[in-house]
């Protein structure tokens, strides 16, 4: 960190600005902002800078810095005048400066809003996407300061620095004159300027993963002079897995004239190798780690897979050792796989690594897997090999990473890479916790989109050694946020595996209709009774009889297929002994040929004790028929679309029956999300929302001091510029003042008790509804008094009568890490004893808050369940839209409660509510792409 120096700065070092980022290329610069500390790197940076460049940014020859410009230049007060710096190695490769000018164009403050903004980059670094993440940053930062529009007067030669303001997305004006171009933009991010940052983040992050996964060289340093050892072992894996690049074995033990080992070239430091190394495999002592590091970053190594234990996961000590691991990779602009870390592994012809303590190389595939414990990495690659070879055929491996403790490269930059991958159609992935929920469901979501994501959650903290803010929200709701994202949610790694090799194969079904077809009537009924369970709509089982011969099974296969009312198909099979029973093979074969004619409806298999089964459905990789097989007879068929490419269709095979339909359910179920995601529906506008008095509201609440809980006139004042309105309650700290309360109301009345203890408690009696005239609130209040103790202890209040309906609870809350979350339940018991509550990310759509009414369990009793009257859930589905438009426009509310919320036939009624607010975050969701800090 750095600290200002000059007596001029009139604002403290703002460390919150510091931040890492991923450039274009995958490689890593620092950003922090330039203190008079800089004097020295400003220079060193300026004369490194072709003569092009300088005449760019200063319209004229320009050949070196004076002593006022590198005070200029390095003195900021960090609110009117701010440079930052992009920086590698701790040395400058680009800066960029904003001054803060009036209505005249001269230097100005506060209230000024407008700012002129330049940049210089390196010309070694041009090209690399430094100038775009700086505008990122110093709008940022800019914003945080009150400044809202930037102008930059960039010369026409100049294309490169003119495309970087033109392509941000910010909504612009530009103009010509005295042979200057002259750009103009407001800073408050638009759909397009986020769309095209979240872009290039993907861009930067993938690439960054693709430099460690697809190394042109590699080189494994500790490697033993012995065989055995952790070094060791990696580098037999690398080469005995056909690495097609470059190999090498470094050990600074290695004696004089030692230049091989096991076949690889070896080096006593990564300094000796006279090529590049792309990525090198650390395996030493922890405390021998930052040397090595050193040596690589001098060396332009662009990545780092840290093998070596003793990190984190060893407690205090470790952690501080992890994070200055990091920060010292970060700075030579390296990214690194673990510490602890079990390896990483690409299948791909063209390059066949291995780099990890896996003894085999996995079978190619289009599956990718990510796991952070290196045992849950085994577990993965040893049922995928199992399954992937005896049930799914070549079904296998793309790429895997195993990252231990995660302290960089992280399960969201994987999403990233794997997003676009051509090699990877299904993605799997253990995470013991999900550090940033936040940019895991908007990445999630972005790759649902595309190609199936099946994670197994833990229940963890957050990842050691990071800096992270960890999540408030129970684990069963960031689950349901997960599912909204599109995640195919499993418990258990064994479900991580059924669905990842039913997905990787088979066409995703279009419904929920199942036809059920075998050898076995009572495993049919089985398989029966776990649809229904499921949520699937089964036909009944079609039992073929245990005689079935392989052309019985094929005709009834490719006559389920054909029929409109299908779905999907799950094959039940048993052994069958007795003449004309067909062996493995054939039946196989019957069932393969049977589902590649109408390849658009997926098929499973359940079988009971039939390896032999699995082994041949794996084995029959072509739809003719094996020497010796019946000649099985063509089965009319729809016209269904071609298959997407020419691979055998592969059927996966599940020992029972509640494991198979569990897989299909998710996969309907994730169908279904496809589908409506596609027509995500939209957040609407309202005519009758006060935006601008909402936030006057807010700001001179807040003058009160944080953590406000505003009071209830200033709650109701506030809702109702959102077209919210809550049913006002009067105190009656007497009987008269009841009295003179349900006058002004008008009868009939509600008496209740807002005490703490008695808040929201109807069932113990705090309540009294329906009361007619005095005389009843007279007697209730007498009633109210001597149940509970005098008016001061219950703070009894006097509310109208609402329309009888049902009472329902709406919360919004700001997570940490997950950000802003609506959440809608019944009022009670069904809530806060059964947890029966739906969740949906802010902002929410019309579509979403369509489906959040109806997620509860409890749902029914909107509807007319058991003849009562159904309520008005579009005046719901409304609030819920309020609500979630004041929380998304408004980051400084951080809680809402509106409980009760009665729904009635007709309409509804808020009849109390509760705001908590707080200073905004300097840095929130729509602020600037970084990797987390240390």
């Amino acid at each position: 960190m750095q600290t200002p120096a000059d007596p001029q700065d009139r604002h403290e070092y703002p460390a919150h600005w510091e931040a890492d980022v991923v450039l274009r290329d995958g490689g890593t610069a620092r950003i922090r902002p330039i203190t008079a500390d800089d004097a020295d790197r400003l220079v060193s940076f300026y004369e490194q800078v072709s003569d092009e460049s300088k005449y760019y940014r200063f319209f004229a020859p320009y050949p070196r810095l004076s002593a006022k410009d590198v005070h200029r230049f390095t003195h900021h007060d960090f609110v009117d005048r701010v440079g930052l710096a992009a920086t590698v190695g701790g040395e400058f490769i680009a800066t960029v400066r904003y001054d803060r000018i009036g209505a005249d164009g001269m230097a100005a403050s506060a209230p000024a809003d407008e700012a002129e903004v330049a940049f210089l980059v390196q010309d070694a670094h041009q090209g690399r996407g430094v100038a775009s993440a700086l505008l990122e940053h110093i709008a940022a930062v800019a914003r945080e300061r009150g400044i809202r529009r930037f102008a930059a007067e960039v010369l026409p030669a100049n294309t490169k620095m003119i495309k970087v303001f033109t392509d941000a997305g910010y909504t612009q004006k530009r103009s010509f004159e005295d042979g200057v171009v002259r750009l103009e933009f407001g800073l408050e991010p638009t759909d397009r300027s986020m769309a095209v940052q979240y872009a290039r983040e993907q861009r930067a992050e993938a690439h960054s993963v693709r430099r460690l996964l697809a190394p042109g060289s590699v080189a494994v340093i500790g490697v033993g002079r012995a065989p055995g050892g952790v070094g060791r072992s990696v580098l037999g894996n690398i080469r005995d897995a056909g690495y097609r690049g470059p190999l090498y074995a470094v050990n600074n033990a290695f004696p004089d004239g030692c230049h091989e080992v096991d076949g690889v070239p070896a080096h006593r430091s990564v300094r000796e190798i006279e090529g590049p190394v792309d990525v090198a495999v650390i395996a030493v002592p922890a405390d021998a780690v930052p040397a090595v590091v050193a040596e690589c970053g001098e060396h332009g190594v662009q990545g780092l897979v840290v093998l070596s234990a003793g990190y984190a996961e060893s407690g205090p000590e470790g952690r501080e050792r992890q994070r200055a691991l990091v920060r010292q990779a970060r700075a030579y602009g390296m990214r690194i796989i673990g510490p602890n870390a079990f390896g990483v592994i690409n299948t791909a012809e063209d390059v066949r690594l291995n780099a990890s303590l896996a003894p085999e190389m996995p079978r190619p595939g289009r599956i990718g897997m990510f796991a952070q414990s290196g045992a849950i990495g085994i577990a993965l690659l040893s049922r995928l090999h199992r399954r992937g070879g005896g049930v799914t055929g070549v079904t296998g491996v793309s790429t895997f990473v195993s990252s231990g403790n995660r302290a960089d490269l992280s399960g969201n930059d994987l999403l990233q890479y794997w997003f676009d991958d051509p090699d990877t159609d299904v993605v799997l992935m253990y995470l013991e916790s999900i550090g940033n929920p936040r940019k895991f469901t908007r990445l999630a979501r972005r790759t649902a989109a595309a190609k199936p994501l099946v994670v197994v959650q833990g229940a963890g903290s957050a990842p050691q050694g990071h800096a992270v803010r960890a999540t408030r929200l129970p684990h069963a709701t960031v689950s349901a946020l997960l599912r909204q994202a599109g995640v195919i949610r499993v418990d258990t790694i064994t479900e991580l595996v059924d669905a990842g090799l039913l997905l990787a194969r088979q066409p995703l079904p279009a419904g929920p209709r199942v036809t059920i077809l075998g050898n076995s009537e009572s495993l049919g009924i089985l398989t029966y009774d776990r649809c229904l369970a499921e949520g699937l709509r089964p036909s009944r089982p079609l039992d073929l009889t245990t005689g079935a011969t392989a052309a019985d099974f094929h005709r009834a296969l490719a006559h389920a297929l054909a029929d409109d009312t299908c779905d999907a198909v799950v094959v039940t099979a048993i052994p069958a002994i007795g003449e004309g029973s067909p062996d493995d093979a054939e039946l196989a074969e019957a069932l393969r040929s049977a589902a590649a004619a109408v390849p658009g409806k997926p098929v499973l298999v359940v079988h009971v004790e039939l390896g032999g089964l699995a082994e041949a459905l794996s084995a029959a990789t072509s739809t003719h028929p094996h020497a010796g097989a019946p000649v099985l007879p063509p089965v009319p068929v729809p016209d269904d679309d071609a298959p997407e490419d020419d691979a055998p269709r592969l059927i996966p095979a599940y020992p029972a029956a509640e494991r198979a339909v569990r897989a299909l359910a998710e996969a309907v179920r994730y169908g279904q999300w496809r589908r409506e995601a596609a027509d995500p529906g939209k957040v609407p506008e309202y005519d009758d929302i006060d935006e601008r008095k909402a936030a006057e509201i807010i700001a001179g609440l807040l003058e009160r001091g944080e953590g406000l809980a505003v009071g209830p006139e200033d709650t109701r004042e506030l809702l109702a510029t959102y077209g919210i309105h809550v049913r006002p309650a009067l105190p009656a700290p007497t009987p008269d003042a009841a009295a003179s309360a349900a006058r002004c109301l008008g009868y009939p009345v509600v008496l209740k008790a807002t005490a703490p203890h008695l808040r929201h408690r109807s069932d113990l009696g705090g309540v009294r509804l329906d009361l007619t005239d005095e005389e009843q609130l007279r007697r209730a209040y007498a009633e109210l008094t001597e149940l509970f103790g005098p008016p001061e202890q219950l703070r009894p209040v006097v509310q109208a009568m609402a329309p009888r309906g049902v009472d329902t609870v709406v919360r919004a809350v700001i997570d940490p890490a997950a950000g802003a979350v609506l959440s809608f339940g019944l009022a009670g018991a069904a809530s806060q004893l059964l947890g029966d509550m739906a969740h949906r990310l802010v902002p929410v759509t019309d579509r979403d808050a369509t489906s959040l009414i109806r997620s509860i369990r409890t749902a029914p009793l909107l509807f007319g369940w058991r003849g009562s009257t159904p309520v008005d859930t579009p005046a719901l589905e409304q609030l819920l839209l309020r609500v979630s438009r004041l929380v998304d426009d408004h980051p400084e509310v951080v809680a809402i409660t509106l409980e009760p919320v009665v729904v009635a036939q007709h309409g509804l009624t808020v009849l109390d509510a509760t705001i908590r607010l707080a200073p905004p975050p300097a840095r929130d969701d729509l602020g600037p792409r970084t990797l987390p800090t240390y």
